[in-house]
């Protein structure tokens, strides 16, 4: 099944930056400041020693000077692992805040019908409206932040599914990276008007059949602590908690007042 270190690095190539340089034991990411993943550090090598420290310093200052150079903070995602405490401690000591906290849920592929459910629409290409029913409800920005977005979400394999109302109006969608032989489930969006309707079950049992039907080993996905909705439709098929994590910014430095 999958353990953190597998887990860290499928997330990492199914929501790929368009900017990375990878210093040996962090990987920085930027993407011109669309959505905290594309644009934080990942800490692939957490420190596991107090002897360390020094050198987790050195590091964050380098990191602040290539986000500064990029005109964007410098913001960490850390996980909830005791590889990482080291790191959490030098951040509070710099006064990072915490946000987003996501907990990560698995499941194997085992005991899913392999006959993908009727009236979901499934590609391996995003369309328009598929694009445009997410970014209404995810999305931050215009068209030069959108067309980023389509960037991450078309830069590894995946299958979008896409579910309409009666009236062929589109209702949810969901996206599912395949990433050596592992499925990622992303971009789980419905619109206001058609929520609590299981258009969101629908688009998930579509993707999880066509990926058990590719013979997918199992399935990850990526849910804030708060939505407590989400986790319950995920729980009820299948789902386990694995972990979790949260992204660490650095304090916004305000320019000298003209008094």
């Amino acid at each position: 099944m999958l353990d953190q270190a597998l887990i860290e690095t499928l997330m990492d190539r199914a929501w790929p930056a368009s900017e990375r340089e990878d210093t040996g034991g962090w990987v920085l990411r930027a993407s011109h400041g669309v959505t905290q993943r594309a644009n934080s550090v990942w800490p692939r090598v957490p420190s596991s020693s107090d002897a360390d420290g020094a050198a987790i310093a050195g590091s964050i200052r380098s990191a602040t000077q290539w986000y500064q150079r990029r005109r964007l903070p410098l913001i960490f995602q850390v996980f909830d692992d005791s590889r990482s405490s080291n790191l959490n401690a030098a951040l509070d000591e710099r006064r990072f805040t915490r946000q987003s906290e996501t907990k990560i849920m698995v499941r194997g592929a085992d005991g899913l019908a392999l006959t993908e459910p009727a009236g979901v629409e499934l590609s391996e290409e995003v369309s328009e409206e598929w694009l445009q029913l997410w970014w209404s409800v995810d999305g931050r920005g215009g068209e030069r932040e959108l067309n980023v977005a389509r960037g991450i979400l078309t830069a590894c394999p995946s299958l979008y599914a896409m579910v309409r109302d009666d009236d062929g109006v589109p209702a949810a969608v969901g996206r599912l990276a395949l990433v050596d032989g592992w499925g990622g489930l992303y971009s789980m969006a419905t619109s206001a008007t058609h929520r609590r309707r299981g258009y969101a079950t629908q688009v998930l049992d579509a993707l999880m059949a066509a990926g058990a039907a590719r013979g997918l080993h199992g399935f990850w996905l990526l849910v804030t602590a708060a939505n407590q909705g989400a986790q319950s439709l995920y729980s009820r098929s299948g789902f386990e908690e694995r972990g979790s994590y949260l992204y660490r910014q650095a304090p916004l430095t305000r320019a000298p007042g003209g008094c």
